[in-house]
């Protein structure tokens, strides 16, 4: 690989995996299910997923053998700031992989857990209590359960979060640092599980 590519890759945010992924499409879907190819590259969230290529393992500082690398580039308004970037960890965390942004080197696995319970509206408080314990009102009508977990009074603007815009006007979400206790909300309310990076978890 040139100079020049290289260079673009660094620039990143770039997924940099151990070996070449063969379910990719799917992997992505569970970020946005609207994705969809185009020729060889993905387009999801108005950001281009770029086909994977093989490049030197000095990208990730000799880390893997081989490296497959693959550059998300913005090309349109983003959900929130930095999805692009959420996009490329969510593939690297599911691949064993690593991400490069702007030169640096980072495992995505080594972000502290966190999950989000997407809903159609907001449960009544009693029945989350049952299941995250005593609740709190804070600032911006924010509800927190001890240290472990939140219910946010707004729908998560991510391409997940606006599949229940159909069939709801007052969408919430609970973020939690247990992924048990996202599944077991989810189950309860018939919510959405997504990681921290937005990718669907079943």
């Amino acid at each position: 690989m040139g100079w020049l590519a290289k260079r673009r890759l660094r620039t990143g945010p770039t997924a940099a995996l151990p070996r070449k992924p063969e379910d990719l499409l799917e992997i992505v879907k569970l970020a946005d299910p609207d994705a969809r190819k185009d020729g060889e590259d993905i387009l999801a969230a108005d950001c281009r997923i770029h086909a994977p290529v093989e490049v030197e393992p000095e990208l990730v500082g000799g880390e893997f053998e081989t490296v497959w690398a693959i550059q998300v580039k913005a090309e349109g308004p983003l959900p929130f700031d930095y999805f692009d970037r959420y996009l490329a960890e969510g593939i690297a965390s599911r691949l064993d992989g690593l991400v490069v942004c702007r030169g640096e080197v980072t495992d995505p696995q080594d972000e502290p857990g966190k999950w989000l319970v997407l809903l159609q509206s907001r449960p009544p408080l009693e029945q989350l209590e049952e299941l995250l314990g005593e609740s709190e009102e804070k600032e911006y009508g924010v509800v927190a359960f001890g240290e472990e977990a939140a219910l946010i009074p707004v729908g998560d603007p991510s391409p997940m979060g606006r599949t229940l815009e159909p069939y709801s006007d007052e969408p919430v979400r609970i973020e939690t640092k247990e992924e048990g206790d996202a599944l077991r909300i989810a189950e309860a309310f018939q919510g959405i599980v997504v990681d921290r990076w937005r990718f669907r978890v079943d």
